[in-house]
């Protein structure tokens, strides 16, 4: 298959006062053209950073301090902020958590959408409006010449999300990041809203990232897993795979504290203690202080990524082909 995005060796460092913190250790991940790649993980474990990064928008102190990003052949991880802004938007689009952080609440759906479209196209605005009307009507919004005119305000949470869904596709971008699209809304908003992204993805032919805690829904949307811990990649390979028969700890430990796994009145599996500082991590394994199957040499070794079977990846000195 042809790549559309390769993550090589990628690191995100903050410069606090405290200390330099490395949310990205040392990332590789591909992404074929039309692909589907799910990242989950728990809160911290920096898969919003990761998100954030493939299109630069990480904020000061963050800052890419090494490795690339290579979209169609080209490493945009140099890139200036005027060519970043060709890419956002026009070739990489992202969907955000919080739909009324991302729209304008004092300007109108058909404003804020008009005014992407010819920041990145060679448009008319009658033409502008047109490409409009038909992104709305592929997210399945009712009366979308009417919904043009509306504000922000005068939609639901799910409406909001599929307008925001509508405005990252005007330019028909070749790759989505969607970063947990579905936190604010109710669980029968979410099943549509990831339904939408599915269908989409399958009938653009486009490539997508997303990032949630929920493993359920990654299982049904998503060709592959990532699974992130402490900044690095644990575990990758096929969803299915992966949900069925995970063979790092800790993936084992998230599966295990789905509500469904426990079953009656049984109390909630959970992995015992925290994610580690970011500013103290341990000398070996990240997650070797909680794992349940450590050995002697995770004290002191980083294992790194190695095959096990089925097309599955596991960073693990316990899991067959640990290295």
């Amino acid at each position: 298959m042809e790549k559309l995005i390769e993550i090589k060796n990628l690191r995100v460092d903050f410069a606090l006062r405290s200390g330099t913190v490395r949310a990205v250790r040392d990332v590789n991940l591909v992404i074929n053209k039309g692909e589907r790649l799910g990242i989950v993980g728990e809160s911290g474990a920096g898969k919003s950073v990761l998100g954030f990064s493939l299109i630069k928008l990480i904020s000061k102190p963050g800052k890419i301090t090494g490795g690339e990003i290579i979209f169609d052949g080209t490493d945009i991880s140099k890139y200036s902020a005027d060519q970043m802004r060709d890419i956002r938007g026009h070739h990489i689009s992202m969907i955000f958590q919080d739909p009324m952080m991302t729209l304008n609440p004092v300007l109108t759906i058909g404003t804020q959408m008009k005014e992407t479209i010819l920041a990145h196209m060679d448009v008319s605005e009658k033409e502008a409006e047109a490409i409009c009307l038909d992104k709305l009507r592929k997210v399945y919004i009712p009366s979308p010449e009417k919904r043009l005119k509306q504000y922000p305000h005068e939609f639901s949470g799910g409406m909001r999300q599929r307008i925001v869904i509508a405005i990252s596709l005007l330019t028909s971008p070749k790759l989505i990041i969607a970063d947990e699209p579905t936190t604010a809304l109710d669980v029968t908003i979410q099943a549509e809203i990831m339904d939408l992204l599915l269908e989409l993805c399958e009938t653009e032919n486009m490539g997508l990232i997303l990032i949630t805690h929920d493993l359920a829904v990654v299982s049904e949307v998503t060709q592959r897993i990532a699974v992130l811990y402490a900044g690095k990649v644990v575990e990758l390979g096929p969803a299915q795979e992966i949900i069925k028969n995970p063979r790092h700890p800790y993936t084992k430990g998230l599966i295990a504290a789905l509500p469904q796994m426990a079953g009656g009145k049984k109390r909630l599996n959970q992995i015992p203690g925290m994610m580690p500082s970011l500013l103290d991590m341990p000398q070996g394994c990240p997650f070797e202080p909680r794992c349940t199957v450590r050995l002697e040499r995770c004290k002191t070794e980083i294992p790194v990524l190695a095959d096990v079977e089925n097309g599955t990846q596991a960073a693990c000195f316990a899991c067959e082909g640990g290295k």
